[in-house]
């Protein structure tokens, strides 16, 4: 009984602490090596082994569905079905891309040919859209690529993703929440930098402070901690409406079309039509949010490859729509950087018009930035689980159902970079984040469908290794050859590498594993091309992106060697240690049980020892 009582007072404590808005330690560093001083400094000269541990330990599907999940607390509400995730796919693409970086690309790389730039790049996300789809439907947790990469490529590359998850969610949302206020300035017939106040002494890229997009993310993030359902609802009226007005700019821009605009269609060459498509991959930027909604699906098998391939061929051929109409409204050369289709109504005599385009590109990115908080919050709250990063960041509010603490959190850190960071800078290293991720993501299928410890074996595992090496490496060969020169010759060399390892997998390498309910179709070829397109966009992006890139992921292994390894090396093992107690638990409850029924069964028999030497004692009877 005092045990019990302690029990219950130790649970109910931790129940307050939940509910109040406390920051003890143990909420954010419970595990064993952060207890004291002397447990960190045991734990830091334990890195090297710690760390080999966690690169080659995967974790398991059911590891991910049913323990992490525990450590919510509470369980998110499903809510949502294939239509839900259709128009949250929708509301969560189309925003700040299609209206402010067509105009600049147009402007800058691509000319008109900015629509075959949204053709590449939206090929890009829909095959990285099958990739994203199997794995949500075999692993429907909140984690997104997050839970898809612990499983198939471990714990640490997991980590890396995680950090460049996290900083492409924050530099998208700061990203639409800018470009939200250049179209309400557009809206009230100002210019983008009226409403911003100017800092002289900051650098050209970030001395225009933005308190209008800071307030907007405030709002979003009242929205986005009530309820999943109740986002979805006001995002399914937003898109709704935003469509309505896509459809009008589309329509009323083509009756002003002139083709004159499209006789120099591609002016910069094809290295511009890519190095628009790179950055104008940020306009498919959101999709993988959807998958993040997966624990919050009813019927994940069939609602999530509906909503997500469905909004992704959708929004391509919005998009593709869009961009030829912008460029036969306005000759390239002349069209706004900030506030294209707004300023190429008014400059064809429909002035009144862009009241209209501003006032459907808010809804737009109202709803971008609304998706946006739900799936990035949902990411942190699963790597949270991990403790990769503290587990407060975990807790799902019982009355709610949603992720209050990461929400929040995310969303604070967004306002910040919205604040001070203009729209360039962040596209760019925006766009960087998500091809790398996205790239993963495949070479993680191609793990999935082909290797499975204890079924392959190791022949098949070196070459499939092979294989994979000559995929990959023949990826980074063309794009870094792309980025430096206009010549073709290597691609006689490199692109024949790639078609070999693909085509050395798909004979020579059996799949060990099929998908239960959905799988990606054309394996291996999809997932391969989708490592390579998306490794070749990589190579039109500019230096100072990579640099920035770079910076970040040095801080976020700075965090993980010092925190992050050490804290889910703990709970890994704590897990570890639970489950083999209660395997232990079982064998000892069934060995219980066996003793019980062994003498009764002997005795029914006549073979328990008494029985046994009666009856030898009497044979006639």
């Amino acid at each position: 009984m005092v045990a019990s009582g302690t029990e219950a007072s130790g649970g109910g404590d931790e129940g307050l602490r939940r509910r109040g808005c406390t920051y003890r330690k143990y909420d954010f560093l419970p595990e064993e090596s952060f207890q004291t001083w002397g447990n960190y400094v045991k734990a830091l000269s334990q890195t090297p082994g710690r760390f080999k541990d966690r690169v080659l330990t995967r974790s398991l599907d059911s590891t991910e569905l049913v323990e992490m999940k525990a450590q919510s607390h509470n369980e998110m509400k499903k809510t949502l079905n294939w239509w839900d995730l259709i128009w949250f796919g929708i509301g969560a693409v189309i925003g700040a891309g299609i209206f402010v970086l067509t105009g600049l690309e147009a402007k800058k790389h691509a000319g008109p040919a900015v629509v075959l730039s949204y053709v590449v790049s939206g090929v890009s996300a829909l095959l990285s859209v099958f990739c994203y789809t199997e794995f949500a439907v075999e692993i429907p947790v909140a984690g997104g690529s997050f839970a898809y990469l612990r499983v198939e490529l471990g714990d640490f590359v997991a980590f890396i993703a995680a950090g460049n998850i996290l900083l492409e969610y924050v530099i998208g949302g700061a990203a639409v929440a800018r470009s939200w206020t250049s179209y309400f300035a557009t809206l009230c017939n100002h210019d983008s930098n009226d409403f911003r106040i100017v800092a002289p002494g900051l650098g050209e890229n970030y001395k225009y402070l933005d308190p209008i997009a800071v307030v907007v993310i405030i709002g979003i993030c009242f929205l986005a901690v009530l309820s999943t359902k109740g986002s979805s609802r006001l995002n399914y009226i937003a898109s709704i409406v935003h469509v309505i007005v896509i459809l009008f700019i589309i329509i009323a821009g083509l009756t002003k079309a002139d083709t004159k605009n499209y006789e120099k269609f591609a002016p910069f060459g094809p290295r511009g039509v890519f190095q628009a498509s790179a950055v104008l991959f940020f306009a498919y930027v959101g999709f993988d949010a959807v998958s993040t909604m997966a624990e919050e699906t009813k019927n994940p098998g069939k609602d999530i490859p509906i909503g997500l391939v469905g909004s992704m061929v959708i929004t391509t051929f919005v998009y593709c729509l869009l961009a030829v109409t912008l460029c036969l409204m306005q000759p390239y050369g002349s069209i706004d950087e900030q506030a294209p289709f707004s300023v190429a109504f008014e400059a064809v005599g429909m002035g009144w018009a862009k009241y209209v385009v501003a006032a459907g590109a808010l809804k737009g990115m109202t709803s971008v930035l609304l998706v946006g908080a739900v799936g990035q919050a949902r990411y942190l709250t699963h790597i949270a689980r991990t403790h990769m990063v503290p587990p407060w960041f975990a807790q799902v509010d019982g009355k709610t159902g949603t992720p209050v603490n990461a929400t929040v959190t995310m969303l604070s850190a967004t306002a910040v970079i919205a604040f001070f960071s203009s729209l360039d800078v962040l596209a760019s290293l925006l766009s960087i984040s998500t091809l790398f991720i996205f790239s993963l993501v495949a070479i993680a299928l191609l793990v999935r469908r082909y290797y499975v410890s204890g079924v392959t074996t190791q022949a098949t595992r070196n070459k499939f290794i092979a294989c994979l090496v000559l995929i990959v490496g023949s990826s980074i060969a063309t794009s870094v050859y792309w980025s430096k020169t206009d010549k073709w010759t290597a691609y006689v060399v490199t692109a024949p590498l790639w078609f070999l390892g693909t085509l050395g997998i798909w004979i020579l390498v059996p799949q060990a594993r099929s998908p239960k309910l959905w799988g990606v179709p054309l394996v291996p070829w999809l997932p391969s091309l989708s490592v390579a397109i998306n490794i070749f966009l990589l190579g039109s992006i500019d230096r100072d992106s990579f640099i920035r890139f770079a910076a970040w992921t040095l801080i976020i292994l700075v965090y993980y060697f010092f925190f992050g390894l050490h804290a889910s090396y703990d709970t890994a093992k704590d897990s570890l240690a639970k489950r083999l107690e209660a395997g232990t638990n079982l064998e000892l409850k069934k060995a219980e049980a066996a003793e019980v029924y062994a003498p009764s069964a002997a005795r029914d028999s006549g073979l328990d020892g008494k029985s046994g030497s009666n009856t030898s004692a009497h044979p006639a009877s």
